[in-house]
């Protein structure tokens, strides 16, 4: 696996984004390692050779200082992985968790894009991997914001690659599913379906160093593709399956 050079991973004292980190270090990439939690950072990069950058990307000045130190790296990867969820009926969800979700999930990968993005433009390469959701295609009962953040960050990355056509920066999505992480605990409702079965973190980190590698969307597991078919082609009958089967996870 070619290296990057240098790669920011948001989110990376956990789950995707430390799995993606550890993958990308095997490589020979400089991993810039973000997460908000210091001391599994600090474990990460003294096993990586990384740097740790925490900060919590709900709070917009944390968000602002982390993109004013980053402006001026020469990054090759940067790789949108931090994310939050949250279950439950949508008058259930406190304000507080929307505004975090909303900031986090969107707000964030779209105000970092636009800092780093004249660097990569400057030199004229660079890579850009946004890690979406299944949700965002799809929709999921009882986690309507997760999934509004997740086809937003979605219809923003659709977008920038065609701007950024022929610039020689790349964009590439990876989708996963159901992934075996602490997501699930910190949403607040534990995953309790026996199908579809989680995959691994790892799984979906090397799905993420091949949209780095070659540009594009990929789903994890692969079979997701069916029904974000099935939707785009038969909506109704998408609707009526999920409403009869349960769309949530």
């Amino acid at each position: 696996m070619p290296g990057f050079g240098t790669a920011l991973v948001t989110g990376a004292s956990s789950g995707i984004g430390a799995a993606t980190a550890r993958l990308l270090a095997a490589g020979g990439t400089h991993v810039l390692l973000h997460g908000r939690d210091r001391e599994r950072l600090d474990a990460l990069a003294a096993e990586t050779g990384g740097t740790t950058l925490p900060a919590d990307l709900a709070d917009p000045e944390q968000r602002s200082r982390l993109a004013e130190r980053l402006a001026a790296e020469e990054l090759d990867l940067l790789v949108h992985n931090a994310g939050l969820g949250w279950a439950g009926p949508l008058p259930e969800l406190p304000a507080e968790r929307l505004t975090r979700l909303t900031a986090v999930n969107l707000t964030a990968p779209l105000e970092l894009t636009r800092a780093l993005l004249p660097t990569m433009l400057a030199r004229g390469r660079g890579r850009i991997v946004f890690v979406t959701s299944i949700a965002g295609r799809t929709g999921v009962a009882g986690e309507a914001v997760y999934a509004a953040t997740k086809a937003g960050l979605d219809a923003f990355a659709e977008s920038l690659r065609f701007e950024l056509h022929g610039t020689g920066i790349g964009v590439g999505v990876v989708v996963p599913g159901v992934v075996r992480t602490e997501f699930f605990t910190r949403r607040g409702k534990p995953y309790t379906r026996s199908t579809p079965r989680p995959v691994s973190a790892g799984r979906v980190a090397n799905a993420v160093v091949r949209a780095a590698e070659k540009p594009g969307d990929y789903y994890v597991p692969r079979w997701l593709r069916v029904p974000v078919a099935l939707r785009g082609v038969v909506p109704g009958a998408y609707r009526a399956l999920a409403t009869r089967f349960g769309a949530e996870s």
